[in-house]
This record gives C-alpha cells, structure tokens and sequence, in this order.
C-alpha cells in the first residue's frame, strides 16, 4: 500500500473517529458507568435479580462501546505514529504491519460503526428467539436442532447468555419448537435480522435411500420487555393452562405442573414457558413473552399498512426464505434479502453468521 493511500485512510478514520465521539457523549457515558458500578457495589443489589441483572447488562453495554471507542482511537493514535516513521525511513517489515493493522482498522471501524447505528428504540434489549420447523417430520425437526445449535454457539461467542424458556423435543430426533432468550446488549438489534424462514439443502442422514432432502425451519425473533412498554392485556382475554415440564436431558423433573401456556383469544397468539421450577415465575415470564408478541404483531400490522400505501408484494410460501444452506451437491450459505454468500458451511453451523447480520443491518441503514 502507498504512504498517500494510508494517509488517506488515517485521515477518513480521524474525521469518523471525531464524529463517533460527537454523538457517544463520553462524559454522559462514563458517568453513567460509575453510576451503575456504585449501585453494583449496593448490600441490597441482588434483593430483586431481574433488576440487578438489568444493571449488569446496562453496564456491560456501555462499558463494551466506551471501551471499543478508546481502543480505535489508540489503535488509530499508534498508526500515526507508524506512518511518520516510515515518512522518516521507509522499512518492508514496517510497511507490512502498517498495511496488516490498517486492513483490520477498517474492519473494526465498520463494524463500530454498524453498533452505532443500532438505533431502533429496541434494539439494545434482550432478545426472545422461537424456532419451528415446518413439514417434514424428523428431517426438518434435525434441521430445527441444527439451527439452535448455530444460535447458541453464536450467542456464546459474543458473551450473550442463552436460556432456555421452552423445549419441545422431536420424535426421533431434533426438535419440534424452541424459545430462548438471548441476554445481552443489543441482542435484539442483532437478531432481528434472522427473522424469517431458513432452508436446508442436503442429503437426508434419515433417508436409507440417499436422497436429497429440503427442509424449512421459520425463526421468530421478538425484543425482551420488562417494564419499558405499556400492552394492555385483559384477564378476560386469557386461557392459561398448566403441564408438567419437559425438556432436553431431562430438566427440573416432571413432578408438578410447572409449565405454563398462555393462549390470548382475541389474536389467537400462543406462548408457552418452562424455564423456572416455580409455576409463578413460568407465568411471569409467559406474560413477558405475550407482550413482546402482541407488540410485533403490531409492528407488522403497521408495516403491512405501510406496504399496501407503497405497493409492495411480499412472496410467501417456498419463495419466502430469508437464507439457503445448501449441504450438496455443492456447499453455500446465501442470504436472499442482501446477497451476502459463503461457501465455508462448517463455519456457519458453527455460529459465524456474523457476515449475514451485519449484510441485512448495513441494507436497512442505506434504505
């Protein structure tokens, strides 16, 4: 890379660097940081959970996007530095690094950048996520499975916590639904870019003929709300049922009937949960996911209006999947709503879906 090119980069990197701290507000930030940590420091702290863990969140969160910023900016500091040397005397080994560093400067850059314009009133909340295969018995409910997997193991790798509120094993293998909450900041800005229908291509391990298999899993991905939204919600409207729990490995163990299905009449919208050993707690959280529900569905009612004003025509059915995974005859991962494709499957089911959210979010931004 040429002196000229590098200076220009530093130079596009200092003029967003300096918008970045214009609309952080570190002062507010860092105050707020010291704020939250003395209340951490609190003897009574951990007397409401939910709250407490609320704080841990709201701390990380900021923390995670003042501590990122500094680190750009000592990274973008230290290139400086880097350059005039070379200005001084020129060195291979130092213009390699120069270019190695400035290729992941930039790379960093956007995806701060990315983080930033997470901006939605939502998007910093947790996050409910629901996965249910479609037709196909075992093979779409393997496919199912496959796609927590991929979930979890993604979640994992950024420090979210994954729980689990609902599982429904499958008959021979995989599942019939799941419900996990996602814990982190920004959980739902990130995987609000999942929603939709996810398809399988491959040859079925459950089919002693070898044939070539497709398989549809539908992904439902809802904020997380404790108190911030006001849904009326009538008892009247209500049919609560209770069952005994059941769940992957055998959890909590199917002695009382703990589990809890809310099912509102008026929308016909069903939420189930089993998470907890309590019944009380397994309502609360049941009524946190009605709400959440009742508030997307109202999302996409004024959506749907906002489409007919526009004339758009949304496909649905087979032609309504947001992303292909094609295990043969050749291998590819390819989103449709932004064209961003690979072809390392491993990765993917692996949980590096990284690519494709930050392809669908950078597509919202420029629309």
């Amino acid at each position: 890379m040429e002196l000229a090119e590098a200076r220009n980069i530093l130079e596009n990197t200092a003029e967003k660097l300096a918008d970045f701290r214009g609309s952080l507000d570190l002062e507010n930030k860092e105050a707020r940081i010291q704020e939250l940590d003395e209340m951490m420091l609190m003897p009574d702290f951990w007397n409401d959970q939910q709250a407490a863990q609320g704080v841990i969140n709201e701390a990380n969160g900021i923390k995670a996007i003042v501590n990122e910023f500094n680190d750009l900016l000592s990274t973008h500091e230290n290139l400086e530095m880097t350059l005039e040397l070379l200005r001084e005397e020129p060195d291979e080994d130092l213009q390699m690094e120069l270019d190695n560093e400035l290729g992941q400067l930039k790379e960093k850059m956007g995806n701060f950048e990315l983080q930033m314009l997470l901006s939605d009133p939502y998007d910093k909340n947790n996050a409910i996520l629901e996965l249910h295969p479609g037709a196909g018995g075992t093979e779409s409910q393997d496919w199912g499975s496959m796609l927590l997997r991929m979930y979890t193991r993604w979640a994992e790798k950024r420090g979210f916590k994954v729980s689990t509120m609902d599982y429904l094993p499958g008959d021979e293998a995989g599942i019939k639904s799941v419900t996990l909450s996602i814990t982190g900041h920004n959980a739902y800005g990130y995987l609000k870019a999942e929603k939709g229908v996810h398809r399988l291509v491959r040859i079925s391990p459950f089919d002693s003929s070898g044939r070539r298999h497709t398989s549809f899993v539908s992904c439902e991905v809802m904020p997380e709300f404790n108190e911030e939204i006001e849904i009326e919600v009538r008892t009247e409207d209500l049919k609560i049922d209770t069952y005994r729990a059941t769940g992957a490995g055998g959890q909590h163990i199917n002695t009382t009937d703990s589990a809890v299905r809310i099912t509102h009449t008026p929308t016909g919208t069903v939420v189930q949960c089993q998470a907890e050993r309590s019944q009380i707690k397994n309502r609360e959280k049941a009524m946190q996911m009605l709400k959440a529900k009742l508030y997307q569905l109202e999302i996409e009612k004024q959506q749907a209006q906002l489409d007919e004003i526009r004339g758009e025509q949304k496909e649905i059915g087979w032609g309504s999947q947001i992303r292909s995974y094609v295990f043969h005859p050749y291998s590819m991962v390819k989103d449709h709503r932004t064209n961003e494709e690979t072809g390392n499957v491993g990765a993917v089911m692996d949980g590096d879906i990284d690519s494709f959210i930050n392809a669908y979010l950078r597509s919202r931004i420029v629309k």
